[in-house]
């Protein structure tokens, strides 16, 4: 029965993978291509490669992101390679019939007015992509690839940051690649693409990231206090969490105190605080916490 519902869940995952990634593929088709702007990483690079040549999309992604998928099976992770194979060949394909059908009364274009709304639209549309999809253990490919490596040698570095970072990058190339010319043939420059780039680089990076911490992001408490076992009394019974207690001395006073640590919700910081206040010689910090592992309720 275990195995059946491990099969049965991986088969969800899957499919819940091929839906976002049909999702992104609508979210290139209507919000970026007709935009003259490069939306992020190794795709942007393939949307500006198709601005110049009129070579899809779909057909670069999979020949940038098949082989980077096989690099991940065997140096990052293998079903994370497995799953970011799903997405990148579901996008691709599902981007190339969606050229071929043709959506143009569906696309937006800004045709110069309200530039900014495709990038803003599209990069949250992207940041919830990604964010879905590194829950489900898998990526959109490219740069999200690239960074998943650079995340595993370096887990002190925020994922998605670093991508933020490697798709600036991709900002200063559009600069060049959407330059125009005008009557004369002198090369006209414009800053509009970098900035858009990079407008929809910074919104999908905080979106994908404040998406991840959602559901595993808390709160670390470290209390210094006279008062250890009231305090841990009150948390126990009205947060629902457990605190770790450490003998301490004051450096100043050499008076001996307690250090309580304490990992909590979020929401329920106002609550510890009016715990806090109802005790004197009692001083505290807190400090986001980004992962959490083992036992804790929400």
């Amino acid at each position: 029965m275990s195995t059946y519902i491990k099969q049965l869940n991986r088969i969800i995952r899957y499919l819940i993978i091929m839906a976002i990634a049909i999702l992104l593929a609508f979210n290139y088709q209507l919000f970026v291509v007709e935009n003259n702007f490069a939306p992020a990483g190794l795709n942007g690079i393939a949307t500006m490669i198709q601005y110049k040549t009129g070579f899809s999309i779909g057909y670069m992604s999979l020949i940038i992101n098949v082989p980077l998928c096989i690099l991940a099976y065997f140096f990052v992770q293998k079903r994370f390679a497995k799953y970011s194979l799903c997405f990148c060949v579901t996008y691709s394909l599902v981007f190339i019939y969606l050229q071929k059908l043709g959506l143009e009364e569906f696309q937006y274009k800004s045709m110069g007015h309200d530039t900014i709304f495709p990038a803003i639209l599209s990069g949250v549309i992207s940041g919830v992509v990604y964010g879905f999809c590194f829950r489900n253990n898998a990526s959109t490919g490219g740069t999200d690839i690239i960074s998943k490596y650079i995340s595993k040698k370096k887990p002190e570095l925020n994922f998605f940051w670093v991508t933020f970072v490697i798709n600036s990058m991709v900002a200063i190339v559009s600069f060049f690649v959407y330059a125009t010319k005008d009557i004369e043939g002198n090369m006209i420059y414009d800053y509009n693409p970098v900035c858009l780039c990079i407008t929809y680089s910074f919104l999908s990076s905080y979106v994908g990231s404040a998406i991840i911490r959602g559901t595993k992001s808390a709160c670390k408490f470290t209390i210094i206090t006279s008062h250890p076992n009231e305090i841990t009394a009150e948390i126990s019974e009205k947060l629902h969490h457990g605190s770790t207690q450490i003998d301490a001395m004051g450096s100043f006073t050499h008076e001996k105190k307690t250090v309580l640590l304490c990992v909590i919700n979020k929401h329920q910081i106002i609550e510890l605080n009016k715990i806090l206040k109802k005790y004197d010689n009692t001083f505290s910090f807190a400090e986001t916490v980004n992962e959490i592992y083992g036992h804790f309720l929400k």
